[in-house]
């Protein structure tokens, strides 16, 4: 197989600081480039000192000299932002330099400059001395943003920072540089564009507010001069004691999964309609109202591959575990057993603050270290209610189905739809065409009582049986109608599609009664 340009760039890429973040890690492919100084910027809580402590904790613990420059807090308060992680600030060296001490050291001398020329002056001498005294093979600058403001104008400002840069470059240093804007401002907004072309990565971070729950944070790596990298935004999380960097999943990457191993579901009938069953490296969506069955159909092949030995994973949006498992167990579908032997993994997701890289990150988990083979994601609409409904989040949920295809995983999404037990107009997400096998599920009204069905529509791998047949839940079993349901007629079209449709009789092949 020919070598990919990056693999030519990861080969020379030059020794690299790890940030003690592996997804950031990841990104960066390694680190940060030694001996190079950095931009980190952002507006104010998006976590550029939860980024720089990492940082340089991950130097201390490999027994590197650390020194955190700061100019805009005191060394007390970062000590508390340490704490409140669990973290310790042992190896690393802080020094505090405020550009207000220097104005009282002069209020006494003659002098024709102005003051901020002279604070400015004293700063970098400071600096200076610090760098020189300490001798850090990784520091800190927080921020540069005061440099910036001292220095009063672009010209001043830039070559300020070429004598930062000299300074730690000489000492062997690599150094990270906080900044207090983010690189895309307003117009009229002052950015730290001038330190863009002197710094070897800038990397860029900012937090979205949400309607309803936490904020959605991200990042992207603006620049990473000679060195290989992910470009584009990825999500991130600060939680105590940790900040977790989610990598997208970069799954055109991954070489082609060509087996497709069929799974069945168990149930002779519907497997007879599914050409044997479901295919590994293919994703498969039960679409339907709400109540037709569709969890439960997904349940009833986690349990058929994980009687054979696959392991599954399945994440819910809409409902509890325990519900879940409950209510499997009544039509005979039992997981619990599974589960306590580790071959089922369920986990409920908290719709206010999961975000869309981080659900990714754990289902990429539950793939490669768990070795899933079987992934359930209920619901859809549960989905896109959580993390916010845009063509951005089709996208990455169509990377997420390519990945898993790639890894030989059968994916089965359960979505809902208008229609029977609807409450007013629902979110509409048209994700078919993301679907190799498509089960659309139904009611429909015979002899005074309601009930399931269900057909198979679309089937990439195979053909498939789209006769239609009766889904029937009873306690303790799950089973699918030996014969079509010939004697009815539009039970599964939408109640939009129903209403443009002649009547019964004016149909070709229409069928003798009934409807749903």
């Amino acid at each position: 197989m020919e070598k990919r340009p990056i693999d030519v760039a990861k080969r020379d890429s030059p020794p690299t600081a790890s940030t003690g973040i592996e997804g950031l890690d990841a990104i960066l492919h390694g680190g940060l480039p030694r001996e190079e100084m950095h931009l980190v910027q952002g507006v104010a809580g998006t976590g550029k000192t939860t980024l720089a402590l990492n940082y340089l904790r991950a130097g201390a613990d490999g027994g590197e000299v650390c020194l955190y420059v700061t100019l805009s807090q005191s060394a007390r308060h970062l000590e508390r932002i340490a704490r409140s992680h669990g973290w310790s600030m042992e190896g690393i060296t802080v020094h505090e330099l405020m550009p207000g001490a220097f104005t009282e050291r002069m209020r006494d001398r003659q002098t024709v400059l102005a003051t901020q020329d002279v604070e400015l002056q004293e700063l970098i001498q400071d600096l200076a001395a610090v760098v020189e005294r300490v001798k850090p093979r990784r520091a800190v600058v927080d921020s540069i943003s005061t440099v910036r403001l001292l220095a009063g104008g672009s010209h001043r400002y830039h070559a300020e920072v070429m004598i930062l840069r000299h300074l730690f470059a000489d000492n062997d240093c690599t150094a990270i540089f906080l900044a207090d804007y983010p690189a895309d401002m307003e117009q009229g907004a002052h950015a730290e564009v001038q330190f863009h072309p002197v710094a070897g990565c800038v990397i860029h971070l900012e937090q979205e507010p949400r309607p309803y729950g936490d904020v959605r944070r991200r990042l992207r790596v603006v620049k990473a001069r000679g060195v290989p990298h992910n470009g584009g935004y990825h999500d991130f999380k600060i939680r105590p004691g940790i900040m977790e960097v989610f990598p997208r999943l970069g799954a055109y990457d991954l070489p082609e999964y060509t087996e497709y191993r069929k799974i069945p579901s168990g149930i002779e009938t519907l497997d007879r309609l599914l050409d044997g069953g479901l295919e590994q490296g293919t994703s498969c969506l039960f679409v339907g109202p709400s109540g037709t069955g569709k969890s439960t159909l997904a349940t009833v092949f986690a349990q058929a591959a994980a009687d054979a030995g696959s392991g599954v994973g399945i994440f819910l949006l809409d409902e509890r575990p325990e519900t879940y498992i409950g209510r499997s167990e009544v039509y005979g579908v039992h997981l619990r057993k599974h589960i306590e032997a580790n071959h089922v993994f369920i986990r409920q997701l908290d719709p206010g603050e999961i975000a869309p890289g981080e659900f990714a990150q754990l289902i990429r988990t539950r793939v490669e270290q768990q070795g899933s083979k079987v992934i359930v994601i209920d619901s859809v609409i549960g989905y896109f209610n959580a993390m916010g409904a845009s063509d951005v989040l089709v996208t990455q949920l169509h990377e997420l189905l390519s990945y898993l295809n790639r890894k030989g995983v059968l994916t089965i999404l359960c979505g809902a739809q208008e229609g029977f037990m609807s409450i007013g107009r629902q979110q509409s997400v048209d994700i078919s065409y993301l679907s190799d096998t498509i089960v659309v599920l139904g009611f429909f009204e015979a002899e005074g009582q309601i009930r399931r069905c269900l057909t198979a529509v679309k089937k990439k791998r195979g053909s498939v049986d789209a006769t239609i047949r009766e889904y029937i839940l009873r306690p303790g079993t799950v089973q699918i109608g030996d014969r079509p349901l010939n004697q009815f007629g539009r039970i599964l079209l939408p109640n939009a599609a129903m209403q443009n449709m002649p009547p019964q009789g004016e149909q070709d092949g229409g069928g003798d009664g009934g409807h749903g």
